[in-house]
């Protein structure tokens, strides 16, 4: 992460972080906590959406047994607004890691992320990843590159 982020940012940041670190040892139920119960998630997979901590938990563990060894996870370009109890923030997210047949993935997508302070702790309440599409042949742009690592 190389943005700047102001004090009112800071825990956050911090929780941010703290996940990313979480998916790379993919330890699932240490990031149970870190979601809201209603949590309403987004994600680039199918189905359309994820609702409620239990399939998102269950989403992890797919997720993650679908990895051999650790996760790469790499955050960039985050920027967080905080407003009272609620929080968002937006970045760029990478994955770089070999899946359990031996094929790598390396891939970027879009995130937004979106927190409600309950009972003085600050949690994911929504989750929004994706990717673009080629409008042409309809098909996922999986292979984009933030715009400073073009070549």
């Amino acid at each position: 992460m190389n943005n700047e982020i102001n004090a009112e940012g800071q825990p956050i940041r911090q929780l941010i972080e703290q996940e990313a670190e979480l998916i790379r040892s993919k330890n699932v139920n240490a990031l149970m906590p870190f979601y809201a119960e209603d949590l309403l998630s987004f994600d680039v997979v199918d189905p359309l959406e994820y609702s409620g901590t239990d399939s998102v938990k269950q989403r992890m563990e797919s997720w993650f047994s679908s990895f051999e060894g650790s996760i790469g996870i790499n955050i960039r370009d985050l920027n967080i607004t905080v407003a009272g109890n609620v929080a968002f923030c937006h970045c760029l997210r990478n994955v770089d890691a070999t899946n359990i047949n031996g094929n790598k993935l390396n891939m970027w997508w879009r995130e937004t992320t979106c927190f409600r302070k309950i009972e003085s702790k600050w949690l994911i309440t929504h989750r929004h990843s994706s990717v673009p599409f080629n409008t042409e042949n309809g098909q996922a742009s999986m292979n984009l590159k933030p715009l400073n690592e073009i070549n």
